[in-house]
């Protein structure tokens, strides 16, 4: 057997640990299924490119199964099921709350829509509460690959972006050592290459970007060019700095249980 070697490669395995699938496309359209991405050891559900809406950027269908099962009678309200201007003025008035808000806060504290107040994460509940506990499983971790996140027709990509319940809080840009190169070119890559102009990667819309390599990450929380500042995001290694060994795999993979 070949071993692809690439940044699809490093891709190929991220996505494997995570959620326990290939991460390829579904064949047919529709509302996301459990059954259908299936859920890795870390908990996250496949989500795909073509779900994500570029003009509020959101993963409509995360989103649109997180409401439908948690908030039943909010489908109809805001014509959930439907693309009218009902629906689309829903999306802008969250779309607008994030950007006045920020999403740290648009997840703890939800949106109000008119006579409606919208949940849009249920938090993590304290030992005994059933009702709190079931309301948790409810949320939707999901990571995409290759998502095309430019509202122009350049149809610029990332190679993976987490979502809480539809809404994006990670990006993250690989690279692969094998392929010479390394956490820095992906530095790099967020610095030059990816505007902050973009409604994703404008200030507040992500909680942090990542680069990463198969040995290393360093994160961001604020992306601004050339002066974008990045942080070592590593476990530590005999009291340095990188990762462990991994007996399993690649040393990324031990960075962190939700990724």
């Amino acid at each position: 057997m070949t071993t692809d070697t690439s940044e699809k490669g490093l891709e190929s395995v991220i996505i494997s640990a995570m959620t326990g699938t290939t991460g390829v496309e579904p064949l047919k359209p529709g509302r996301a299924a459990d059954s259908e991405a299936g859920f890795g050891r870390g908990g996250w559900i496949l989500g795909y490119a073509k779900d994500y809406d570029r003009e509020h950027a959101v993963d409509f269908a995360q989103l649109g199964d997180f409401i439908f099962e948690t908030q039943r009678p909010l489908v109809e309200a805001i014509d959930l099921q439907h693309d009218t201007p009902t629906r689309r003025t829903f999306l802008a008035r969250l779309q607008g709350e994030i950007t006045k808000r920020g999403v740290i806060d648009v997840v703890r504290r939800g949106v109000k829509h008119g006579p409606h107040e919208v949940d849009l994460f249920y938090g993590t509940p304290s030992p005994g509460n059933e009702k709190a506990r079931k309301l948790f499983a409810q949320n939707r971790f999901s990571v995409s690959r290759q998502l095309k996140y430019s509202r122009d027709e350049t149809q610029l990509a990332l190679d993976l972006c987490l979502f809480i319940n539809g809404l994006p809080i990670a990006t993250f840009e690989l690279k692969n050592s094998l392929t010479k190169q390394t956490v820095w070119d992906a530095v790099e890559q967020y610095k030059r290459d990816r505007d902050q102009r973009e409604l994703l990667f404008q200030f507040g819309r992500c909680i942090v970007h990542f680069a990463v390599d198969d040995h290393e990450v360093q994160f961001c929380t604020q992306l601004k060019g050339k002066a974008s500042w990045f942080l070592p995001f590593n476990k530590g290694w005999h009291d340095g700095a990188g990762n462990p060994p991994n007996p399993e795999g690649l040393k990324l993979i031990t960075f962190g249980s939700r990724c």
